[in-house]
């Protein structure tokens, strides 16, 4: 893969209060994309606040490429009913990468990430530095759809030391 920077670990955690495409409930299911990058969860049966618990991981070659998450009802005889969208940058989660974090203390919050209204997110979210990792966790709010909100946690998989030294 050209420009291989390591690997980004999504862990599709939860919806909340997904809208219903079926009579009382709906079957939703979560595609990630990246560029040309494609991975989804399992649907859940009958619920419109579905645990996934879900890690799904996707490979990083530029860290400028928006993430999109979509949300989808599944339906057994007629096409999938959308649920909604939303997109997040990963260049906040990324720019951290850069630094030398190995002597800093577990749990320390390296920096923050804001609603916007060009962001989807909901409701701030902090990039941690926890057991030797980078986290974010964040809530992402669903647009073109009536209500929803999905939860996801970010890791960052280095494959070898110093790979995210550089980047625009």
């Amino acid at each position: 893969m050209e420009n291989f920077l390591g690997l980004l670990k999504i862990k599709v955690l939860r919806g909340f209060n997904l809208a219903k495409r079926d009579f009382f409930s709906s079957d939703p299911y979560v595609i990630v994309r990246m560029g040309k990058q494609k991975v989804k969860t399992r649907a859940v049966k009958r619920n419109v606040n579905p645990v996934w618990n879900e890690e799904l991981t996707l490979s990083i070659s530029d860290p400028n490429v928006p993430i999109k998450i979509q949300v989808y009802d599944r339906d057994t005889f007629t096409p999938d009913d959308k649920m909604g969208d939303a997109e997040f940058d990963i260049k906040a989660f990324a720019e951290p990468l850069t630094m030398n974090l190995q002597n800093v203390p577990s749990g320390t919050i390296i920096t923050k990430v804001k609603p916007t209204r060009k962001n989807c997110i909901a409701e701030e979210s902090s990039i941690i530095w926890e057991n030797g990792k980078l986290i974010q966790h964040m809530f992402l709010r669903l647009r073109n759809v009536e209500c929803g909100e999905i939860e996801l946690q970010l890791n960052w998989i280095a494959v070898n030391k110093g790979l995210f030294t550089e980047f625009s």
